[in-house]
């Protein structure tokens, strides 16, 4: 009977969103104490391809560019999430044109472009440092 709770429970987590099996097992064990009737069942849904890392990690990071957030965010939020640095390497290298979103992140955020003032430069670094873009994609933005 508790299994047959685990499977729904998962199913309705799954119906609202993709999630890692990580996410998703967190969430069970949090309502559920058997953790090898957890990890059937994630076997049992990744088997029948209901649950998928794969294809979690392709939605998640077309959804984080789409809000404006660079690679290195994005990495360190699917690593949070239980996935594996091969597969993330592979999504995130699927996109070539990062400096292109870094750019059109910086004139979102400030439609009067570079600053001249050195302090809102830095401000202006920053904001793109903490969005998640690499070095050299903040300098091809300010250069």
């Amino acid at each position: 009977m508790a299994s047959a709770e685990i499977y729904n429970k998962a199913l309705d987590l799954l119906s609202r969103r993709e999630h890692s099996r990580k996410e998703l097992y967190l969430k069970l064990i949090s309502r559920f104490e058997s953790k090898e009737d957890i990890n059937l069942i994630l076997n049992k849904l990744e088997k029948n391809k209901l649950l998928s890392d794969s294809r979690f990690t392709e939605e998640y990071v077309q959804a984080r560019r789409r809000k404006g957030f660079g690679p290195i965010k994005i990495s360190a939020e699917l690593e949070k999430r239980g996935i594996s640095d091969s597969l993330i390497s592979a999504q995130i290298n699927i996109y070539e044109d990062w400096d292109d979103l870094a750019q059109s992140t910086f004139q979102k955020r400030f439609p009067e472009g570079i600053s001249k003032d050195f302090k809102e430069l830095q401000k202006q670094k920053n904001f793109l440092s903490n969005k998640g873009f690499t070095f050299y994609q903040i300098e091809s933005v300010l250069d």
